[in-house]
């Protein structure tokens, strides 16, 4: 039962209590749109969240990008927030200040101010999310704010935020009832965080002209890779950044595992170039970041006597991403599959991008309303011919479970599907005796 906090006007006291009552506030899990979250930003006096503020949108990639800038930004002694979505393993994952989570207390005093200034309004969980992300980011003194969009972009509630650059790192299909139904389409709404005449980098190497043609209607300042920056892979594993007006040789990889991750941190570092003066990093800061850098969830490897990889790719593009990763460090056994995966996602495309580098499959149900069972993932598997062994479990752990005991120390256990997926495995591994995750991948 939820628990009344003690003073007048307070809803709860606990951080569950919050998250569990958004998300039954508002009568649309997802609605997108920007009216009412104004006129509940102006109820809080919410003004820009940081003197520079850097918003990340795309389909995959996100994640890493910011986690890269802030490590680049807190290098160089900057004071830097991040807010991202989703979580792994606790809701306060998504707003860190100066390198440290954000505690259950300043969650629920900031979202007391939001009720109270709502009035009769209701908003979404996401919603309820980035409106206590902006006022405690906003009273926290910062130099630099870094925001990940939640779905799509112009319509987004991070879009509240007016961002001195804009980077869209990748556009693919995903959310197609949401974004439209084609890469146009979807580019077009990720192009909505792009401001005129300010500078937005489009990383992905073929953007849609959808998006391109958005960017020209806004009158954006757009930087896209192969036309204004490119990166070049050296053979001793160090990169160079070629920049619109400069260039870095001899860069250290990224701490952070995918070959892709180069050309996350190439379009973070034309970020950085072409944002305001206060984003421009000494070479020293650059390195340091490329080499702390840390992200769960992305190629993490975690320990044991059988090696168990977690990816949270979760659409056809980021699945193929994870196959390609495992098909460049072969083992000398069984890959053994463990997948979960949300029902409104392209599990079929999934299945097909990932069969490949598959010896046996352990197929797992994700309860709520959205979720997929084990069975109708084994239905997809037989409909595309696959013949491979497959058995289905009742959640991730104890296909997981099954998984490592059918292994020996010559193969691998590749979990992966949803950001659910990952965060169970995650879970798992963590109540296991003297299991020190790691987070630098294979």
């Amino acid at each position: 039962m939820s628990t009344l906090a003690e003073g007048p006007g307070r809803r709860f006291q606990r951080l569950e209590d919050w998250l569990r009552w958004q998300e039954t506030l508002h009568p649309q899990a997802i609605d997108l749109g920007l009216d009412r979250l104004r006129v509940v930003a102006a109820g809080l006096g919410l003004k820009r969240p940081a003197p520079a503020v850097v918003t990340v949108g795309g389909t995959n990639g996100k994640g890493s990008c910011v986690a890269l800038l802030d490590a680049m930004l807190s290098a160089a002694g900057m004071q830097v927030g991040c807010y991202t979505s989703p979580h792994l393993l606790r809701y306060n994952e998504r707003l860190r200040i100066r390198g440290r989570e954000v505690s259950d207390q300043d969650l629920c005093a900031a979202f007391q101010r939001i009720d109270q200034a709502r009035g009769a309004i209701t908003l979404t969980y996401f919603e309820f999310g980035t409106l206590a992300a902006l006022d405690l980011l906003q009273g926290a003194e910062l130099d630099v704010a870094l925001l990940e969009v939640g779905l799509g972009g112009r319509l987004d509630a991070v879009n509240l935020v007016d961002a001195d650059v804009s980077l869209v790192v990748t556009v693919a299909l995903d959310h197609l009832d949401w974004l439209g139904p084609d890469r146009d389409s979807i580019g077009r709404e990720k192009a909505g965080i792009f401001r005129r005449g300010r500078p937005a980098v489009v990383a992905d190497p073929a953007p849609p002209v959808g998006l391109l043609a958005a960017a020209g209607e806004i009158g954006t300042r757009l930087l896209t890779r192969g036309r204004d920056f490119e990166l070049r892979r050296r053979g001793d594993g160090r990169w160079d950044w070629l920049g619109p007006s400069s260039e870095l040789c001899a860069l250290p990889p990224p701490a952070l595992a995918g070959s892709w991750q180069l050309d996350n941190a190439a379009a973070v570092l034309t970020a950085l170039h072409c944002g305001p003066p206060q984003l421009a990093l000494e070479r020293a800061a650059i390195e340091a970041g490329l080499r702390q850098v840390r992200l769960s969830g992305r190629l993490q490897r975690l320990p044991g006597p059988v090696p168990v990889i977690v990816d949270v790719a979760h659409n056809p593009q980021a699945v193929a991403a994870l196959a390609g990763a495992l098909a460049a460090d072969p083992v000398a056994g069984r890959t053994h599959a463990v997948l979960a995966m949300l029902a409104d996602k392209d599990s079929r495309m999934a299945l097909t991008a990932m069969a490949p580098q598959v010896d046996a499959w352990y197929l797992a149900t994700l309860s709520g309303p959205r979720g997929q069972s084990g069975e109708a993932l084994a239905a997809q598997l037989q409909a595309l011919g696959d013949r491979r062994p497959r058995r289905c479990f009742t959640d991730v752990a104890s296909a997981e479970d099954a998984a490592l005991a059918a292994a020996t120390g010559a193969d691998r256990v590749v979990v992966f599907g949803s950001f659910l997926t990952a965060a169970a495995a995650l879970e798992r591994s963590a109540q296991q005796p003297a299991a020190a995750l790691t987070a630098t991948g294979i």
